[in-house]
């Protein structure tokens, strides 16, 4: 790790806490910030998050907050964790947050999967708070939404574990995602029409792409999950959309037949994506694009409201 002083927020992303756990450990047990420059706020030094890496780790492992302050203070120089600090040996213990692997991910990713790991709600939702704040909707998602949640399925796949931690943080992921869609809230119809596939109940990857359609002035309607094709069908009949994206998590969902019956509607849309992991590029109907990633998902269903709206307006 680079000699560099860090702001609180940056070393709150780095060990996955919130902010106030933050100034708690500072205020309660002394564990803050030693850099001080005259004018400016205090920052934390690379000794400083090494003691507050070390206070993490054994509060996660259920060492009471001011033994492991104890413990992190007579560290003169901190080492990893299980090995000599000083003269002395560190509890070990499992580090909960390294169960998750993310990844080439970055330490916003690392710190989100060791708060998830802790089921610490309030870290979880400000990690992601702050990344959407920095990056936007593709962005959190690409670099750290997606990592860490695939890294869940693919511990629990492994384990039969972790249902907990992915109830969790999912929960936060789907209330971030949707006060990012409130806080822009497009003007004009809604072209869009996402909708997940019959027996479908992945969400987060769909309501990443409604966040980022309001993100980019695109109105939209969400359907949701287990749509049956009857009704997805009888939506787009109702409402015209320029674009449908059907999302399929699974083989188990990704019923092709579905993506025909679009084609077939007598208000057929312009452009039908079939978006996820679930399908298949060599079973796809003729005319449906399946897009590669979530920016490309949203490039084209701006391109094709575009051309909706400027064939209306000619």
């Amino acid at each position: 790790m680079a000699d560099e002083a860090l702001s609180a927020g940056a070393v709150a992303r780095r060990l996955g806490v919130a902010v106030t756990t933050l100034r708690t450990w500072h205020q309660r047990y002394g564990l803050g910030p030693s850099e001080h420059i005259p004018g400016h706020h205090r920052r934390y030094t690379p000794t400083d998050l090494a003691r507050l890496e070390i206070m993490r780790r054994l509060t996660a492992e259920g060492v009471s907050p001011a033994e492991a302050a104890r413990w992190a203070r007579q560290a003169p120089d901190p080492a990893p964790t299980g090995t000599v600090a000083g003269s002395r040996v560190l509890p070990s213990g499992r580090d909960g947050g390294g169960t998750i692997p993310v990844g080439r991910a970055g330490p916003a990713a690392r710190g989100l999967a060791r708060a998830a790991m802790r089921l610490d709600a309030a870290a979880i939702s400000e990690t992601i708070a702050h990344a959407l704040a920095a990056g936007g909707v593709v962005a959190t998602w690409e670099g750290l939404l997606r990592p860490v949640l695939a890294g869940i399925g693919e511990r629990h796949a492994a384990t039969a574990g972790l249902i907990e931690v992915e109830h969790l943080v999912s929960r936060c992921v789907s209330e971030a995602l949707s006060a990012a869609s409130r806080a822009k809230v497009p003007t004009g119809p809604a072209r869009i029409l996402l909708s997940c596939a019959d027996e479908e109940q992945h969400t987060l990857p769909l309501e990443a792409l409604a966040a980022t359609l309001a993100e980019a002035g695109v109105s939209y309607r969400m359907l949701g999950a287990r749509v049956p094709v009857t009704a997805l069908v009888e939506a787009v009949n109702r409402t015209g959309p320029a674009a449908v994206v059907l999302w399929s998590h699974t083989r188990a969902t990704a019923d092709p037949a579905q993506l025909s019956a679009l084609l077939a509607a007598p208000r057929r849309p312009l452009l039908v994506l079939a978006a996820g992991p679930g399908w298949r590029a060599d079973t796809l109907p003729a005319g449906v694009v399946r897009p590669v990633d979530l920016a490309e998902a949203v490039s084209l269903a701006v391109a094709v409201r575009d051309s909706l709206e400027q064939s209306t307006g000619d």
